[in-house]
């Protein structure tokens, strides 16, 4: 067995590209050993600025000779067949066999396809590969550029490595031919470097100072800046993604930690730390206190003689321009008034079939103002003319010149600036909470606003959004979400489960488009029926079965996603039991009753409740007369005791039931159908349901419908699965 190295060396690889280049480079090498018939005991991708590389480990020298057979026509079959035959498969008439295949003659071709070395098939491989690579942006270079036909890579091909074993594994794509020669690192190495084979590869260029594995470069950075810090008295803020990003932009990563002006820390703590790290790829450092400080971590791509220093003076340098910057944009948007700036909203387009984003506030401020104003829903206690201010704000530091360079920090900046404002206008500190907080939740795991004013200005923003949308029939379809509805209602789901809001979200929708237009019943139900979608992907994380929230929600009346849920995970307990199971055995069963044609007239227990086609009605063939309450007048003394007992279960349950829903006490309301089990068993055992006398018959299925009543005040047992 003998390892494959394959290196292709260009200029810059752009870091964000580097993790789904690793990937495709594995899948496309896999895929062409696969068609090969080969298969590696191992693979290992790496990825530096200048380079991919895989190793193939414990590949066999050839390939082994296989014979295939491939079934064609009959013998008596048209010339025209036999030779399409002859021709798909590579072979002439003269070398097929006959045999006898029921009775009838058959050709057949025999393939014998001889072993083909490794090398060789390595040596196709490595441009077809190089072909089909997938950049997300690639371009063509040189004189052979004016060709759409030559080669595209990410940035110009500068060399490939292809070595089996200690061999080279000789090709040529776009005017680069493969060898055993590479770089190592652009300052710190002379010359070029001779592979010799892939066990060497990685050691040999540690020592021209590139580390070619990509995961060691992370650890370096990782750790490096955090020893950085820490020696200088102070704490990194961690950032991963800011670790793979410079593990990409470097092949000999050296932190270093470097200061800027105190006078700086009068910005923001969120815009020094965008301005750090997007602009510049720093990490920033806190206090002990935990407090932002005036220091950075870079990572250098060299390891200089002067330990850094000038590398350090240099970066600081610019970073205090880009803070320079920042500080002038803070205080020059705090020279306009936040009322001032929410007039300019007026020429800011929020969507041409929704007005601008002016109309978009004023909406929301009217949808928060109604929602305060609702008893009982938890968001009473919010103050009205808080929430009204903070709403026709929320949008105003959109257009401010610190959101214009850094839209990461809508509402954040309006935050800041409300609280500047704040003592000079009375404003309370929930103004400025609400301001800076209220397009939260924006993603799975962020924070959830708690405070009443805030909440109601985050719940008035999403469902104008959703709504609006909905109604303009900008609804998502598929993959496709380019209003990002899906994440507005995940995140109204949020705010009413977190803060247990009691919002009947059918009024909630009508309100919401009722600040733009008459909404058509139509969107209600759909934006609706969109949210329980979303409930359905929120709550399968947390176990809740999609078929129960269904089968509550089918009960048409509760549009309380709070009190739906509580509904959902109560009857999720019930069903799971004995007495569940079993309960939803009997419901079926006396559905498959109730859904028979009025011509069969019912079924008759266990014999006739099964396979009857439901009729076209909700509740088929069980007309007013069989939902009565009672026995009929000359059928009481005739009731058998099965009857009776399910009669006294019905009459007990039923008020129990539906005073514990009342009270929201489901799991009580669980417990009151559970009494049903019983009697409902013991009746489809014991009665004949279409008995000969039409009375009992009559009063025999209104049992049955008052007990699929009874268990619909609950739920509607016919969407649950099993």
């Amino acid at each position: 067995m003998t390892d494959f190295l394959l290196e292709i060396r260009c200029e810059e690889i752009p870091a964000r590209m580097q993790a789904k280049a690793r990937a495709d480079l594995e899948k496309l090498f896999g895929a062409q050993l696969s068609d090969a018939g080969l298969q590696a005991e191992g693979i290992t991708v790496y990825s530096t600025p200048r380079r991919l590389a895989l190793i193939a480990r414990g590949l066999p020298e050839a390939t082994e000779a296989v014979s295939e057979e491939a079934k064609g026509p009959p013998e008596a079959a048209h010339d025209q067949a036999v030779d399409g035959f002859c021709r798909k498969n590579n072979v002439t008439r003269d070398q097929l066999e006959v045999r006898e295949v029921k009775g009838r003659p058959t050709y057949f071709a025999v393939i014998n396809r001889p072993g083909q070395a490794t090398k060789d098939l390595l040596a196709e491989a490595i441009p077809a590969i190089i072909r089909a690579f997938p950049w997300p942006k690639s371009q063509r270079w040189g004189d052979a550029s004016v060709s759409t036909e030559s080669l595209k890579w990410v940035r110009p091909l500068s060399g490939i490595v292809a070595l089996f074993g200690g061999d080279v594994v000789e090709c040529e794509i776009g005017g680069i031919s493969s060898g055993r020669e590479t770089m190592g690192h652009r300052f710190h190495s002379d010359g070029i470097l001779q592979i010799d084979e892939a066990d060497g590869y990685a050691a040999k260029l540690r020592d021209a100072h590139v580390i070619v594995d990509h995961e060691e470069r992370q650890n370096i950075i990782r750790d490096g800046a955090s020893k950085a810090a820490s020696d200088a008295g102070l704490a990194l803020i961690e950032d991963e993604g800011l670790v793979i990003e410079n593990a990409g932009l470097t092949e000999w990563p050296v932190p270093l930690l470097g200061r800027f002006d105190e006078s700086f820390l009068d910005v923001p703590p969120e815009v020094i730390q965008l301005t750090a790290r997007v602009n510049q790829k720093y990490f920033v450092v806190n206090d002990k206190d935990g407090k932002l400080t005036n220091a950075f971590v870079c990572t250098a791509n060299i390891d200089a003689s002067d330990g850094g220093d000038a590398i350090v003076a240099g970066n600081e340098k610019v970073l205090a321009a880009r803070l320079g910057d920042a500080k002038f944009f803070w205080e020059l948007d705090q020279k306009t008034s936040l009322e001032d700036h929410a007039k300019k909203l007026e020429s800011i387009v929020f969507h041409e079939k929704l007005g601008t984003v002016a109309d978009k506030v004023e909406r929301v401020a009217k949808l928060a103002e109604w929602l305060v104003s609702l008893e009982g829903n938890g968001l009473h206690h919010a103050d009205p003319e808080q929430t009204q201010l903070a709403a026709r704000l929320c949008k105003a530091d959109l257009v401010t010149e610190m959101v214009g360079e850094f839209p990461e920090l809508q509402g954040v900046m309006g935050g800041y600036y409300a609280e500047k404002e704040a003592a000079k206008n009375g404003w309370a500190p929930e103004v400025a909470n609400a301001i800076r907080d209220h397009y939260k939740p924006v993603g799975q795991g962020d924070d959830v606003p708690t405070d009443p004013v805030t909440v109601a200005v985050s719940l008035a923003d999403k469902l104008d959004t959703l709504a609006n949308f909905f109604a303009a029939d900008m609804r998502p379809t598929g993959s496709k979400d380019p209003f990002a509805l899906r994440r507005a209602a995940l995140g109204i789901l949020e705010l009413l489960f977190t803060n247990n809001i009691r919002l009947k979200i059918f009024g909630a929708i009508s309100a919401a488009v009722r600040g733009r237009t008459s909404p058509h019943p139509s969107v209600t139900d759909n934006t609706v029926q969109f949210f329980i979608d979303r409930l359905k992907v929120q709550q399968r994380e947390a176990g809740v079965r999609h078929d129960l929230i269904d089968a509550v929600f089918a009960l048409g009346r509760e549009d309380d996603l709070v009190r739906l849920l509580a509904r959902v995970k109560a009857l999720q307990v019930f069903v799971t039991t004995d007495d569940g199971t079993n309960l939803l055995a009997g419901y079926k069963r006396a559905a498959n009753i109730l859904k028979s044609p009025p011509e069969r007239g019912g079924g008759s227990g266990a014999a006739d409740d099964g396979g009857a086609p439901p009729a076209s009605s909700e509740h088929g063939g069980a007309s007013p007369s069989t939902s009565s309450a009672g026995p009929p007048p000359h059928a009481g003394e005739d009731l058998q005791e099965e009857d009776q007992a399910l009669l006294a279960a019905l009459d007990t349950a039923e008020p129990k039931a539906t005073a514990a829903i009342e009270a929201e006490d489901f799991e009580a309301a669980m417990s009151a159908l559970a009494s049903l089990r019983a009697p409902i068993d013991a009746f489809f055992e014991g009665v004949m349901v279409n008995d000969e006398d039409p009375a009992k018959k009559a009063f025999r299925l209104g049992l049955l419908a008052r007990f699929r009543d009874a268990v619909h005040a609950v739920a509607d047992f016919s969407k649950i699965e099993g």
